[in-house]
């Protein structure tokens, strides 16, 4: 029928025999509005676009699809297989590959975090381990695609890393492509509120080896990397199973990627600056020059480091500027170069002598001052 005067009480009005009448009612009690017109629903109902949902205190819930869904059905990308009984349709999601930003339902069965993609997917990984409520590795992956398939070399971070879907994720997006995304995972190492209360109880604190090799980062995020990237379970075997919609890979086949994981640590300034610590600061220099090659661990005694599979290097004794720039003249792959001096007159002497296309960046004799110093806000 056509919509009530808004000044008439629903409870003036009568349901039609052998019906009950079903209200748009706010969760506080207060009357709400439909989103579209009768209309429109009843059109949207004969084609099966409607779905009705379970009588609850508030009535019954009323799910449809939006136009844009609806045209995907019309398209044959949601092939219809069936009707339920209320007459909405069923239709076959697996093959969906999403190339554009879906609407507000987005409901593909292997984005389930109980399905394929996401707690069985684990157990296959870890099937001695449990991660409760993981997300669904082919959810992730769909939701990157929007936004990295036109980007083959993007840069992919995810700053709570959990189990580590996003750089599963990201592997499978660049094996379907033949991409060189990269991805940064950041997590801490915390063990569950149970687990941690029974270490405690039984006089193991954080910090211990018992409490860390638990922690969600040892215990989840590195080995589930680790096997998706061997093809080979933390039991040791080959990962069972298949990978599912766009790439049906079996998951023993592994990834090319390789991976690095490094622990955050606090550091003594003054071993810093007596030159006794760069290792503990090496990654940040590696991962700032593009995480790519070879990583420059330890302080050389030439006084300079450029390895030849390396795209940075670092001269840590000014004096030997000459051999470090002649070095690096004869490489056309470098795009960083770190110098170590408190002098800034010797840092642009040497930085003139570069080639301008090298990023540079002035490092004092207090590695870590320099991250402090260019991240501190004016």
């Amino acid at each position: 029928g056509d919509p009530l005067p808004a000044d008439q009480p629903r409870a003036a009005v009568a349901s039609p025999p052998g019906t009950v009448a079903v209200w748009p009612i706010r969760r506080d009690g207060s009357e709400g509005n439909w989103q579209i017109s009768p209309q429109t629903l009843m059109s949207a109902c004969e084609k099966g676009y409607v779905r009705l949902g379970k009588f609850t205190e508030r009535g019954m819930p009323i799910s449809y699809l939006k136009s844009g869904e609806q045209r995907k059905v019309e398209a044959g990308v949601f092939p219809i297989e069936g009707h339920r009984a209320d007459g909405s349709i069923v239709v076959d999601s697996s093959g969906y590959a999403p190339v554009f930003v879906p609407g507000t339902q987005w409901r593909i069965s292997a984005h389930e975090s109980g399905g394929p993609g996401g707690s069985n997917l684990l157990r296959s990984l870890m099937p001695d381990r449990r991660f409760p409520f993981p997300k669904s590795l082919y959810a992730v992956e769909d939701a990157l695609r929007f936004f990295v398939a036109s980007k083959p070399r993007a840069l992919v971070l995810d700053f709570f890393a959990g189990s580590g879907t996003t750089a599963h994720a990201v592997m499978r997006l660049n094996r379907q492509d033949g991409g060189t995304r990269r991805c940064l995972l950041v997590t801490n190492n915390e063990v569950s509120i149970d687990e941690a209360n029974e270490l405690r109880r039984r006089g193991v604190h954080p910090g211990d080896a018992e409490w860390e090799a638990l922690g969600i980062c040892d215990y989840i995020t590195k080995p589930r990397i680790h096997a998706a990237i061997t093809g080979k379970s933390t039991t040791g075997a080959p990962v069972s199973g298949t990978y599912g919609p766009v790439d049906a890979s079996p998951m023993a086949d592994g990834f090319r990627e390789n991976a690095e994981f490094f622990t955050l640590t606090y550091e003594d300034p003054t071993l810093v600056s007596l030159g006794r610590r760069f290792e503990a600061i090496a990654p940040l220099l590696w991962l700032r020059a593009g995480a790519r090659g070879e990583r420059i661990s330890e302080v050389a005694a030439e006084g300079w480091s450029l390895p030849a599979s390396a795209c940075y290097g670092v001269l840590f004794d000014t004096s030997t500027w000459g051999a470090f720039v002649a070095a690096a003249a004869r490489r056309d792959d470098l795009t960083h170069a770190f110098i170590v001096t408190d002098s800034l007159v010797e840092y642009q002497q040497v930085v003139a002598r570069l080639d301008p296309s090298l990023r540079t960046t002035r490092l004092y004799a207090d590695y870590l001052r320099s991250f402090e110093i260019n991240t501190r806000t004016p």
